[in-house]
């Protein structure tokens, strides 16, 4: 460590405790750890935060503690809707992101959530367990199509996955386009319920923002082809969950799988956990083997370009840089 090194805060939790890496990181800054409890403590003087503890929302309830000297922030996860609050969109302070770690895992989980709904592998586990010999048709998956909600990186390695399968694969973004390299065709998130009903598979993965805050309200659902599979590995807040609930028990819709959900852990009187057809999993989409290991290189990398950025503007010395107004990277989507 230099004289000159930065000071990082660094937030951990119990669920989350330090990095494996970190003596790599206090070679290269003055760290200070803090949990939510004493953040406050940790936030005076420092140049950068790390938000190791992702989903905590402390830096709002300190953002009194903030000093000038506070110039990045980095969030180790790939949804920043946790952190993203008035006065820090309107400050000068640059915010980096995990984008890139939960790409193809999070493809990966869509792929297989697609598959155990057509080859009736979730049925088949309750027929497993009731000693059942009872033989049914499946669907031929290369035979579907698939409106993949979301174009950033997760949403692209989604499609790229889908379509080596043979799945017909449209996306919906903010702006409506033809001739993607991975979507082939873009349609307008604004007009989701225009297009929905032309899909035997509709998965959400877009960033929570204030546009896709209940975008899939009851007017898209009912909008969806009858017997649909909704997918979501988003976060809960885009889809109203009442509304999928009645589309669910009526029998609209054929299924959903749910990596996410507006309150977490799901409450145990929800009603979703007992619906036949629904596949819930604990907001694990992304969390395959190294995922950690991979959230701290993306620290220790960005936290190297911190150091050697001189008088380079920080925005530009840094990767993953989110757009605070969007609360994403920006890319093509």
């Amino acid at each position: 460590m230099t004289a000159h090194s930065p000071v990082v805060a660094l937030l951990y939790s119990r669920d989350n405790p330090p990095p494996d890496n970190l003596a790599a990181i206090e070679e290269l800054a003055s760290v200070r750890l803090c949990t939510a409890d004493d953040l406050g403590d940790a936030l005076p003087g420092a140049d950068a935060l790390v938000l190791w503890d992702f989903f905590s929302r402390a830096l709002a309830d300190n953002w009194d503690a903030v000093t000038e000297s506070l110039r990045w922030i980095h969030v180790c996860a790939a949804g920043v809707d946790a952190l993203l609050f008035d006065d820090l969109r309107s400050s000068d302070i640059v915010v980096t992101n995990a984008h890139g770690v939960f790409d193809r895992p999070i493809a990966e989980f869509v792929l297989a959530s697609i598959l155990a709904h057509h080859k009736r592998l979730h049925e088949s586990m309750t027929i497993q367990r009731e000693h059942r010999w009872y033989r049914r048709e499946t669907v031929v998956t290369h035979r579907t199509s698939a409106l993949v909600i979301g174009t950033g990186g997760i949403g692209r390695a989604t499609a790229r996955l889908l379509r080596a399968v043979g799945i017909r694969v449209v996306g919906a973004g903010r702006t409506a386009r033809t001739a993607d390299p991975d979507f082939g065709h873009v349609v307008s998130t604004a007009e989701l319920a225009d297009h929905v009903g032309a899909f035997d598979t509709v998965v959400a993965i877009a960033p929570l923002t204030e546009q896709t805050s209940g975008m899939i309200d009851a007017r898209v659902l009912a909008a969806m082809k009858p017997g649909a599979h909704l997918v979501n590995v988003g976060r809960g807040e885009l889809v109203d969950e009442s509304a999928l609930t009645e589309a669910l028990r009526s029998g609209h819709l054929g299924a959903a799988s749910l990596d996410v959900f507006v309150t977490e852990p799901l409450p145990t009187h929800s009603e979703l956990w007992d619906l036949p057809n629904v596949a819930i999993s604990a907001h694990m989409s992304g969390d395959a083997d190294g995922w950690r290991e991979a959230l701290a290189d993306q620290v220790l990398d960005n936290l190297r370009r911190y150091t050697e950025a001189g008088s380079e503007p920080l925005a530009d010395a840094l990767v993953n840089v989110v757009d605070k107004e969007r609360g994403y990277v920006r890319g093509r989507g």
